[in-house]
């Protein structure tokens, strides 16, 4: 077994190594709670809650990390706007954000540290840079001196005179005008805290490597982001980091595509090239789609197109590559979503059993088949290492998805040859073998946190009544059919349509389903 990793750091994909051997650290930057949570927000969280999954399916030890930056300019400017405290707006739209992660089913993280909540940590790492002589104080600010780290933009590949940070009175005050912000000074209706250089509060970028060190130690395994953080925060995180401590932060850097609107053609004035660039350190805000270009808000789509549509719509390109956001690519996920659900009832009709509720394999090496002579379970084996040799390749999530498809066509092929349908036909190992098979399937999806619970039902009202009149429509369907009337059979499957219900005929009759 061996998960390489395209790391942002070196350009290469690597064999990954831990640092500590069977235990894997990671850091995934979070959101600046000054607003509700985007679908774009939902990019770097879905595809790490899945790339836990899999190291722990492969049997790691993880711990995973993400940040709630809760003291910001933004926050700060939208709580006067809203007459509201800065801590006041953050508590909502941390809620919101936490709503709409339990919505795409992102479960897998372990810390969720704030920025408020980390000041004495973030105090003690500014006085080690200090003292080490890589910050200065100048008036009750604290900056970096890019001048003085020989390693400066080794990530970006971008020098210390291209960052310009911060603007306004703090130009003055600055060495030079790539050095930036550990703490700025208070103002006086601005929120505060103690330290050793007088009132104030962090800058954006030690957050990050002050709550890193706390929680997954002075070097650890994996940091994520979105490519538009390579330059300047990953790179200041990095000087900071490795300044403070002489040794590597991370060992290897992830980083996301970035979501864009499919109508748009380029976003901010930029093409997407620019994002496909960013490794490069061409990347900014500009090539993502973000609030101010219109994205809508995310507790909406999901009461639209459901968390499962959503998660699976994010999973199904690779993670380092632009998503194409658009509600017809979301319409075609969800048409891709009922090909599973019609099979799932069809596993269901066959065994009596909920696919939602089969125990997935939780370990790699337990999922392994012993196809013997039944071709079914060799071509089993054959898409079940397909998924694993993807998910090994830098986490194509794109590519595993592909062979869940694959899987699922040539399990209904299987019944269908079998005629596993049929009671009377089928052969009890027939049957076996086809159980065998979906619990391969089950083992898979729940690596990619798909199809974990069976979805709600749509029926609402009195679900009994509906029953009743649906099964009055495909009676008189089935009468039309048998008076070969096909032009009334027809007219009831396209009105039902029109509705939403969808008609299935089958061999032992015709079921229907809302789409």
């Amino acid at each position: 077994m061996t998960v390489r990793l395209y790391n942002t750091l070196t350009r290469n994909k690597e064999d990954f190594v831990p640092v500590t051997p069977g235990k894997v650290g990671i850091y995934l930057c979070g959101p600046t709670v000054y607003d509700k949570a985007h679908i774009g927000h939902m990019v770097g969280p879905v595809i790490f809650d899945t790339i836990k999954r899999y190291l722990v399916y492969s049997g790691y030890e993880v711990t995973w990390v993400v940040n709630i930056t809760d003291v910001d300019d933004k926050l700060i400017k939208k709580g006067k706007e809203r007459g509201l405290s800065m801590a006041e707006v953050a508590r909502e739209n941390t809620a919101d954000y936490l709503a709409n992660l339990a919505g795409l089913g992102v479960d897998q993280i372990d810390h969720m540290p704030k920025a408020t909540e980390n000041i004495d940590e973030i105090i003690r790492f500014i006085q080690g840079l200090i003292e080490r002589d890589f910050a200065y104080v100048a008036d009750g600010d604290v900056f970096f001196d890019v001048g003085k780290d020989p390693g400066y933009g080794k990530l970006s590949n971008r020098s210390a005179d291209s960052q310009q940070g911060e603007g306004g009175e703090a130009v003055a005050k600055k060495r030079s005008a790539g050095d930036f912000a550990l703490w700025k000074a208070a103002k006086a209706d601005e929120p505060s805290w103690d330290s050793p250089w007088g009132l104030g509060r962090p800058g954006w970028h030690i957050e990050c490597s002050a709550m890193s060190r706390r929680l997954l130690g002075e070097t650890f395994d994996i940091h994520g982001g979105g490519l538009d953080l390579i330059f300047p925060h990953h790179e200041n995180e990095i000087a900071q980091s490795e300044c403070c401590h002489d040794k590597p932060m991370v060992k290897y850097w992830l980083h996301n595509g970035l979501l864009r609107a499919a109508s748009a053609g380029k976003l901010g004035g930029r093409t997407m090239r620019a994002a496909e660039e960013a490794t490069a350190g061409e990347a900014t805000a500009d090539t993502k789609m973000s609030r101010s270009k219109g994205a809508g808000g995310l507790a909406d789509q999901i009461q639209r197109f459901g968390g499962e549509t959503l998660r699976f719509f994010l999973l199904r390109t690779h993670y380092r590559s632009t998503v194409e956001y658009s509600e017809q690519g979301l319409e075609e996920t969800k048409t891709g979503l009922e090909g599973f659900a019609r099979f799932f009832e069809r596993f269901q009709r066959l065994t009596g059993r909920s696919f939602y509720e089969l125990p997935p394999i939780t370990r790699r090496a337990d999922g392994e088949l012993t196809a013997g002579d039944e071709p079914l379970l060799a071509e089993v084996a054959q898409h079940r290492a397909g998924f694993v040799a993807k998910m090994d390749d830098d986490f194509n999530t794109g590519g595993a998805i592909s062979e869940l498809f694959e899987l699922v066509r040539a399990l209904n092929k299987y019944a269908d040859h079998q005629q596993l349908e049929d009671s009377a036909a089928r052969s009890p190992s027939a049957l076996a073998s086809f159980q065998r098979g979906v619990d391969t399937l089950r083992e898979l999806t729940a690596v990619l946190g798909l199809f974990r619970t069976a979805p709600a039902t749509k029926t609402g009202g009195d679900g009994e009544l509906v029953n009743k009149l649906m099964g009055l429509v495909l009676e008189l369907r089935a009468d039309a059919r048998r008076r070969k009337d096909f032009a009334t059979a027809d007219r009831i499957r396209l009105v039902l349509g029109e509705i939403g219900i969808t008609l299935e005929d089958r061999k032992d009759g015709t079921a229907w389903r809302l789409a």
